[in-house]
């Protein structure tokens, strides 16, 4: 649990330094942008990214992703801004149930 806190408080400096995150996520490399940090409706902690490049398993390099915590390695802030938020972003992430930060 130490961890899953960790990666959500780097995923929150993220979004209010307006950087982008690198990450490892399913056996990929990717890049996002962090637009809201939170518990999602299946109660584990989550963020809804905006991802600008990389892999995924859906084969989508480019789009909106909610990502759960626990699958994310690797973490570490990048000096490429984030141009957060993107168009389709919605506050108040019907995804999650608690949200601790967002744009």
């Amino acid at each position: 649990m130490e961890r899953i806190a960790m990666i959500g408080n780097l995923a929150i400096a993220a979004l209010k330094s307006g950087v982008c995150l690198e990450l490892r996520y399913d056996g990929f490399s990717r890049v996002v942008e962090v637009h809201a940090v939170g518990i999602s409706t299946a109660g584990n902690p989550c963020m809804r990214v905006y991802q600008v490049r990389g892999g995924s398993v859906s084969n989508e390099p480019v789009g909106w992703k909610m990502m759960t915590l626990d699958k994310a390695f690797s973490m570490h802030l990048t000096e490429e801004e984030s141009f957060a938020p993107r168009e389709g972003y919605a506050p108040n992430d019907r995804g999650m149930s608690t949200i601790f930060a967002q744009i």
